[in-house]
């Protein structure tokens, strides 16, 4: 879809690049906020992918961003093009359309991403990092629900009698004790934010650059490798289970929240994985399946 953005973004792509913007391709889809996403040829020929801060929840989301680019260094990061600060910040990027964006995903795909987030958590996090234990709310779901449970058995995951009776092991487990680390964290580990180019296996979406036992980047990777056809998580990563009541939490508390304005696409996206990550923590916990309608074989 060729078009061409405002003038201010223009010259803002022109500053970070130090190149004269060409054409513009409009990327339409792909991500869960309003940023705007441009594939921009310059004056030399090359390409660049330009993300753009069009509100200031997402200016900010794109500050702390290139912050990552710009301290993280490793083959499972894009390569950074320019930066242009302002009302609206430009992030500049290699283009990234040629790569390998799953699904569908096998098993030589899966093994060169556990590779590749292995290479992210030998990498020395940023001083500025926040420790994984600090982020209160990806370990307080159940306690969440136990507060209001009518929000998560509106979602149509498991029944009223299912969740009297899973309940309290699964406040008992949400928040592991094994958080603790010095490893770099993406943190926001999901398939549609992986892609694989010939030699590298790449994540995107920097913004959440955390640091903590490296197992939980991991974990949170495999409900959305499930849903996406992929193996089950304990086929992948048999102890990162300790960490799938936690992230069952989190999307279970959190799917049936009204929607963001700034990422409207966010709660359809944690009730998907709900619909994996549940089951899964079920299976770690040793308790029933979870009934809810919406987990019917079909649905």
């Amino acid at each position: 879809m060729s078009a061409e953005p405002a003038r201010a973004v223009v010259e803002a792509v022109a500053s970070a690049a130090g190149k004269v913007p060409g054409r513009w391709f409009r990327i339409v889809g792909g991500g869960y906020t309003p940023a705007e996403r441009w594939l921009v040829e310059l004056d030399d020929g090359s390409r660049a992918f330009a993300k753009v801060g069009a509100t200031k929840l997402v200016a900010d989301w794109l500050r702390l961003e290139y912050r990552a680019y710009m301290e993280i260094s490793g083959p499972f990061m894009p390569r950074l093009v320019g930066w242009s600060d302002g009302e609206a910040p430009v992030l500049l990027l290699e283009d990234l359309t040629d790569a390998t964006w799953p699904p569908p995903w096998d098993d030589r795909i899966v093994a060169r991403m556990l590779d590749s987030l292995d290479r992210v958590a030998a990498t020395d996090p940023p001083a500025w990092a926040e420790p994984i234990e600090g982020r209160r709310e990806i370990f307080s779901g159940w306690s969440e629900v136990a507060a209001d449970p009518e929000r998560f058995l509106s979602l149509g995951l498991a029944s009223r009698a299912w969740l009297a009776e899973a309940l309290p092991l699964l406040i008992q487990h949400q928040r592991p004790h094994v958080l603790e680390g010095t490893a770099l964290l993406h943190f926001d580990a999901r398939s549609d934010n992986m892609c694989f180019t010939r030699d590298r296996a790449l994540l995107v979406d920097w913004n959440l650059v955390g640091r903590g036992n490296p197992l939980f980047d991991v974990a949170a990777w495999l409900p959305s490798l499930a849903i996406e056809g992929g193996p089950a998580p304990e086929e992948v990563s048999p102890e990162a289970g300790v960490f799938a009541p936690a992230l069952a939490g989190y999307f279970c508390s959190h799917a049936g929240r009204p929607v963001i304005p700034d990422a409207p696409r966010v709660r359809q996206v944690q009730l998907e994985q709900a619909t994996t990550s549940l089951p899964w923590a079920a299976r770690w916990l040793g308790l029933s399946v979870p009934d809810g309608p919406r987990l019917a074989p079909g649905n």
